[in-house]
């Protein structure tokens, strides 16, 4: 691998991974045009510790907020001293973590008949020679898309809220999580895992919308949701590292990784700019147009059985 392909790769995992476009479909699909093979999945592993390391430095206030509360928690659970209803904000927030995590263990399940859990289905799709799956999994997301912003928008229409001084405005939605959004978005993302090409951020951010939360409060959820994720799934990946290493060189991997860092820290501000302006539904149809312009070109790869851009057999 090239620095200029490390380059490329690290900008398009930077920028997809927060917004709501799918970075594993962004790096599926960009490699199948570029004909990159990657020997392993250990750059793969050092792009996702560069998006991590962005997201922990944007709310790096908030996280070491959770850290402190949960230090915090286990010494009141030690003591008997731990109480639902008289939970404060950032404990609720920690708690509701906890649960949106929770259905990711769905992910080492087998599949009956198959010899395989549901972590290896996903691992076979994004590394089949074709971009349909990837192209579907962008058309799924736009639905979810133009479904959240929907349902915010009538939210807003239909329900009335009393500021401090009295006067009624528009219901911006809930600013806090509940248990069944948990889950709900806790699924969502485990989803997401498994179809390169369904965004994580963009679908979690959906169903919140969905659930009736605030757009910024369903974003910062699911920014906060997937570092945690985006750890796990670099941990449960190392085991299979191999040699990877020397074969891709140490020059791509780092600048891959510290391309992604910046471009994600950078993607990061523009989506909660894009959230606060209410533009979200760039996202909705450029979903829409890449998803149905790569089935197409999916499709047509596989009647005429090869890579258009490459020219290799499919």
């Amino acid at each position: 691998m090239s620095i200029l392909d490390a380059i490329i790769q690290g900008i398009i995992q930077g920028a997809t991974e927060f917004l709501p476009v799918s970075s594993s479909g962004h790096l599926s699909i960009s490699q199948h045009i570029f004909g990159i093979e990657l020997p392993g999945i250990l750059f793969d592993i050092m792009l996702h510790l560069g998006t991590l390391i962005a997201v922990i430095f944007v709310y790096r206030g908030l996280v070491w907020r959770l850290i402190k509360e949960f230090f915090a928690l286990c010494k009141d659970i030690v003591h008997r001293q731990f109480k639902w209803s008289e939970m404060s904000q950032d404990r609720r927030l920690l708690m509701m973590l906890f649960i949106g995590l929770l259905p990711l263990f769905l992910l080492f399940l087998p599949i009956p008949g198959t010899g395989m859990k549901v972590k290896d289905f996903s691992e076979q799709l994004a590394s089949d020679q074709g971009i349909v799956i990837e192209g579907l999994a962008l058309l799924a997301t736009s639905v979810l898309l133009f479904l959240g912003i929907s349902a915010n928008k009538r939210m807003r229409r239909e329900k009335v809220a009393v500021n401090r001084e009295g006067k009624r405005m528009a219901s911006k939605g809930r600013r806090k999580i509940h248990t069944v959004d948990a889950i709900v978005i806790g699924l969502t993302q485990c989803l997401a895992a498994v179809f390169p090409g369904l965004s994580r951020s963009g679908s979690t951010l959906s169903v919140g919308l969905l659930r009736g939360i605030n757009q910024q409060t369903a974003l910062d959820y699911s920014f906060v949701l997937g570092i945690p994720s985006i750890a796990a799934a670099a941990l449960v990946s190392l085991k299979d590292l191999g040699t990877a290493g020397e074969k891709i060189g140490a020059a791509p991997l780092i600048v891959g990784m510290l391309t992604a860092t910046i471009v994600g820290f950078l993607a990061i501000k523009l989506l909660k700019w894009i959230v606060t302006t209410d533009k979200l539904e760039l996202f909705a149809y450029y979903t829409l147009v890449a998803g149905g312009v790569i089935t197409i070109l999916g499709i047509i790869e596989h009647a005429m059985g090869q890579n258009l851009f490459t020219g290799r057999p499919m």
